[in-house]
């Protein structure tokens, strides 16, 4: 059997538009994580929680960021619990938590694992942070649709 070139082509235009619409929503979702970081470290509430997780807003801060948050994007792609908007961003943040927890804090930026050098509360912040990108990024998604 063969797929005729239309419906091919047409196959092809969804999975195109359906990778574009969840890596820009993963940068929206990265913004707003950004922002809300900056916000908690200008007013002082991650250092009240003994945590020292600083946030910018400078575009060499934010860009890095909002990249990376439109490739974790494609998390979306993965049908997990579709029908709860907070069931799936509690899921789909606990991919990035465990990479920045394990992998990024420990081996590339020497912070110890679940980067406790930088406060007892690290891997809880960096959870609420990343479920943070998860709620905008599904919200996105579900009025994209």
């Amino acid at each position: 059997m063969s797929i005729d070139g239309n419906q091919y082509q047409y196959e092809k235009n969804i999975t195109m538009k359906n990778a574009l619409v969840v890596f820009a929503a993963g940068c929206l979702g990265a913004l707003i994580q950004c922002v809300v970081m900056w916000l908690f470290s200008r007013y002082g509430i991650t250092h009240s929680l003994n945590v020292n997780l600083p946030g910018s807003i400078a575009p060499a801060w934010l860009y890095p960021r909002v990249v990376w948050g439109g490739l974790w994007g494609f998390l979306f792609l993965l049908p997990i619990l579709s029908s709860s908007v907070f069931a799936r961003s509690f899921v789909l943040a606990l991919i990035p938590t465990c990479v920045q927890l394990f992998i990024i804090y420990p081996i590339y930026q020497g912070k110890g694992v679940a980067g406790l050098s930088l406060g007892m509360l690290t891997p809880f912040m960096v959870f609420f942070f990343f479920w943070v990108w998860a709620l905008v990024t599904a919200i996105t998604l579900k009025i994209a649709k």
